[in-house]
C-alpha cells in the first residue's frame, strides 16, 4: 500500500516540477530577474550584506532602464529577505523580478518558500531569466535503500539515500575454517561449523529486522534491499527461512562482491546503481499494472475518465487515485449571472475556446468565472477529504504512455465494485421522481 506520507512527497515533488516548468518559460527584458538559493546554514546577514553591495554596483549601470530593472529587483528581493530573521531549515529559495507576460505587458513576480527537503546549494544570478537548475537536485528520488554485506568475516547494515551513505552497524564473526583439527572427529568439527554459520546467518537475519522494519507501522522503513557478499552467505540468508517476509519482498537485488564491510558496501552500490534509478519506473509499472489487471478482470473495481472518477471519490469508493502529473484540465467554478446558482465544469483547452461552455442553455444567461484552477492542483488540496492516496504517474513507461492515451490520463482502482452505469440511469430516476413530488 502506498503510505500517506508517500503521497505527500509525491505532491511536493509534482509542485516543483510544476514551478521549474513556469519559472523557465519566464523571461525578462534587461537583466532584471534574480535567483537566489540558500542553503541550510547559511546567514540571512550574509546574503542581506552582498544584496546591499550588489545594489551599490548597479547603481553604475550607465543604462536608465536596465539600471532601474536591476536595482527594483534588488529592493524587492531585500523586502522579502526582511520577513526571514533566520534560514529555514530546509534552506530558502527565492525568484524575484519583472516578467514579460503573453501579452507584452510587466509583471513584478515574487516566490519564496522553503523546499520540502534540504537542498544544498548556494546560488545569486541577476540574469533575462531564473535558473531552476539547483531545483533539480530536489527531484531525485529520495528513497532509501537498505545494504546488507555479509562474507566470512562479518555483516555490515547500511543505507543509501541519494548521494548519502550511512553505515547502521556491523559486526565481526570468527567463523571456523574447514581443515580439521588434529584428533578432532571431522564429523563433529563439520557440525560444529554448520552450527555457528547458522547462527551467524540467523543473527544477521534477527538484525536486518530490527534496522530494516520500523516498529511503529510494522512496516519496512527502505523502498527495497540489497543483498551483497563474497561465498554463499548472501544467498543463504536470502532463502532462510529466519530472514523476515516483510523484508523478503524488499529484495530488488543480490550481488557478488569481492570484498567485506565497507568495500563490499561501496561495491554493491555500484553495481545496484541502474537498479536503484530504476525504482520509481518499478513501482509506476506495478502501480498501472495492476490499475490494468483490474480491467482485464473486469472487477468493477476501476474508474476512469473525469466525470466517473469525480463521481467515485465523491462516494468515497476510490482507493487509489492516478493522474498523469501533466494532465492539462482546468477545474471551472461558474456563476449564472441570473439565477446566481453555481455550477463546475471541467474543461480542457478547446473547452475553454468553446464559448457555449459559458453560457447556459435553458436561460441563455452568462456564465461568470468565479474561480479557475488546474483540476491537478484541485486534487493536490482536497485528496484526503475523499480518503484516498494520489498517485502522480507519467508517460515514460509503457503502461504510462497508455494509460495518458487511451484513458484520457485520470482514472482510479476501487475499494469496492461500482457499476457506473446504474449509476447514470439511478440518477435519472431520482430527477424523475423530483419532477413527480
Amino acid at each position: 500500500m502506498v503510505e500517506a506520507g508517500d503521497t505527500d512527497k509525491n505532491i511536493e515533488i509534482w509542485k516543483i516540477k510544476k514551478l521549474i516548468k513556469a519559472l523557465e518559460s519566464a523571461r525578462g527584458n534587461g537583466t532584471s530577474m534574480i535567483s537566489l538559493i540558500m542553503p541550510p546554514r547559511d546567514q540571512v546577514a550574509r546574503v542581506a550584506k552582498m544584496l546591499g553591495d550588489e545594489f551599490g554596483t548597479a547603481s553604475n549601470i550607465k543604462n536608465r532602464v536596465n539600471r532601474q530593472s536591476v536595482l527594483g529587483a534588488i529592493t524587492s528581493a531585500q523586502q522579502r529577505l526582511k520577513l526571514y530573521n533566520k534560514v529555514p531549515t530546509n534552506g530558502l529559495v527565492l525568484y524575484t523580478g519583472t516578467i514579460v507576460t503573453d501579452d507584452g505587458k510587466e509583471k513584478k513576480v515574487t516566490i519564496d518558500f522553503e523546499p520540502f527537503k534540504p537542498i544544498n546549494a548556494s546560488l545569486y544570478l541577476c540574469d533575462n531569466k531564473f535558473h531552476t537548475e539547483a531545483l533539480n537536485e530536489l527531484l531525485d528520488s529520495d528513497d532509501k535503500f537498505g545494504f546488507i554485506v555479509m562474507d566470512g568475516n562479518g555483516t555490515l547494515f547500511g543505507t543509501l539515500s541519494g548521494n548519502t551513505r550511512e553505515v547502521l552497524h556491523k559486526f565481526t564473526v570468527d567463523l571456523p575454517k574447514k581443515h580439521g583439527r588434529g584428533g578432532q572427529s571431522a564429523l563433529r568439527f563439520a557440525r560444529l561449523r554448520m552450527e555457528k554459520r547458522h547462527n551467524y546467518v540467523r543473527k544477521t537475519a534477527e538484525l536486518a529486522t530490527q534496522f530494516y522494519v520500523n516498529p511503529a507501522t510494522s512496516q519496512p522503513n527502505v523502498s527495497g534491499l540489497i543483498l551483497a557478499g563474497s561465498a554463499d552467505f548472501k544467498t543463504e540468508l536470502s532463502q532462510s527461512d529466519m530472514f523476515d517476509q516483510r523484508l523478503q519482498s524488499k529484495v530488488l537485488n543480490v550481488v557478488d562482491v569481492s570484498y567485506g564491510g565497507e568495500n563490499g558496501f561501496n561495491q554493491a552500490i555500484e553495481l545496484s546503481a541502474e537498479i536503484l534509478a530504476n525504482v520509481k519506473f518499478i513501482q509506476e509499472k506495478r502501480l498501472i499494472g495492476k490499475y490494468f489487471e483490474e480491467i482485464s478482470l473486469d472487477t468493477g473495481k476501476y474508474v476512469f475518465g473525469i466525470d466517473d472518477t469525480l463521481k467515485a471519490l465523491e462516494l468515497g469508493a476510490v482507493e487509489i487515485l492516478i493522474v498523469w502529473e501533466n494532465l492539462e484540465v482546468n477545474r471551472y467554478l461558474l456563476k449564472n449571472s441570473v439565477t446566481g446558482e453555481l455550477v463546475i465544469k471541467h474543461l480542457q483547452k478547446e473547452g475553454e475556446a468553446d464559448l457555449s461552455n459559458f453560457r447556459d442553455v435553458a436561460t441563455n444567461a452568462d456564465l461568470e468565472v468565479v474561480e479557475k484552477l488546474s483540476l491537478l492542483e484541485w486534487f493536490a488540496n482536497e485528496y484526503r477529504r475523499f480518503g484516498c492516496t494520489l498517485e502522480f504517474v507519467t508517460n515514460k513507461s509503457q503502461e504510462g504512455s497508455q494509460f495518458c492515451r487511451g484513458f484520457g490520463g485520470i482514472g482510479g482502482i476501487l475499494r469496492y465494485q461500482l457499476d457506473m452505469r446504474t449509476f447514470d440511469e439511478l440518477s435519472d430516476e431520482e430527477l424523475n421522481f423530483d419532477s413527480d413530488e
